[in-house]
């Protein structure tokens, strides 16, 4: 069998929760291990302009953004590896992770930041048009579409929620909805229903997207009875999905504690799961916010617990 690698602190995910969690634990000689996932940089790297990031006055690419992070925590002495992690065991400290499903590396710190994949209604066009006009984030996004035509799918809160902020910007908003009702909170409904730039289109589904170069519009189906339905297109210029996100955390639930959805439990305000020593930052800890600036200020949490666990147990 191979030999086991130690670590004093392995930080699972790229995002700008793990690379400002590398950034403050290689400032603090913790000589932090960092793998990068199946998708080196997170979410981010899916979008083209961020320009709600501080200190880019003029805006920057979501890689380019995620490569100076990078950067700025190998800078630090970061060791930035390729590699997802695929099985863990958190019963006892040091901690054990499984790289691969082949390399295994004993940690006394583990900083999870392996975000959350937002869901996607699976069609074609969407990857065709990813970062083109298709979005799965309004804050982040909604920017863009000032005084133009956008379409959020989904019936929930959240979709309520970005239809409403996309108002404040878009011209209007169709908001795409596949039952005949919505399912979100009693005010969110009515403020949805009460607002005059947003269209509830209910009984309907997006079944495809057109554009040159970018979406143009949206191929709908609405169904009509029983077995009758009728198919039309509808002009738009961005297209947001507030259908849910997963929280990459299906390896650690054994061990820390989760909601019904996935998303990390942790004590309070601070990164803390119940298990000593394992901290959890980012969108795999945070339903609510999702932003880029709130993922790296719980990087920089994580890792400032990380520091302060392992001083307390004598192993810097």
């Amino acid at each position: 069998m191979a030999e086991i690698e130690k670590v004093k602190c392995l930080i699972i995910g790229s995002g700008p929760a793990g690379y400002t969690a590398a950034i403050y634990a290689g400032r603090a000689n913790l000589a932090p291990v960092l793998y990068e996932g199946l998708q080196p940089g997170g979410q981010l790297t899916t979008t083209t302009d961020v320009e709600n990031f501080p200190g880019y006055p003029e805006g920057i690419s979501g890689p380019q953004l995620m490569e100076d992070l990078r950067a700025q925590a190998e800078r630090f002495g970061a060791d930035v590896r390729f590699g997802l992690a695929t099985a863990s065991d958190l019963s006892k400290a040091p901690y054990r992770i499984t790289i691969d499903g082949e390399k295994e590396i004993e940690t006394e710190s583990l900083i999870i930041a392996t975000g959350a994949t937002a869901k996607y209604l699976g069609l074609e066009d969407e990857k065709k048009y990813a970062g083109m006009g298709v979005s799965a984030c309004a804050t982040c996004d909604g920017f863009f579409y000032r005084k133009k035509v956008v379409a959020v799918v989904g019936g929930g809160d959240t979709a309520c929620e970005e239809s409403i902020y996309l108002a404040g910007l878009a011209s209007k908003v169709y908001l795409i909805v596949r039952k005949p009702f919505l399912r979100a909170s009693k005010i969110m409904q009515e403020r949805v229903l009460k607002h005059e730039k947003i269209e509830v289109l209910f009984e309907h589904n997006a079944v495809g997207l057109y554009g040159d170069n970018g979406v143009e519009g949206v191929n709908l189906v609405k169904r009509m009875g029983e077995a009758d339905e009728e198919r039309y297109d509808q002009a738009i210029d961005g297209f947001f999905l507030a259908i849910g996100h997963n929280p990459n955390s299906e390896i650690f639930k054994p061990y820390v504690d989760t909601d019904e959805v996935g998303y990390i439990i942790t004590e309070g305000n601070t990164p803390r799961t119940k298990v000593a020593g394992v901290f959890a930052a980012g969108d795999v800890a945070d339903s609510h916010y999702r932003q880029a600036v709130t993922a790296a200020g719980s990087g920089c949490k994580a890792a400032m617990e990380a520091e302060r666990y392992l001083s307390e147990k004598g192993l810097l």
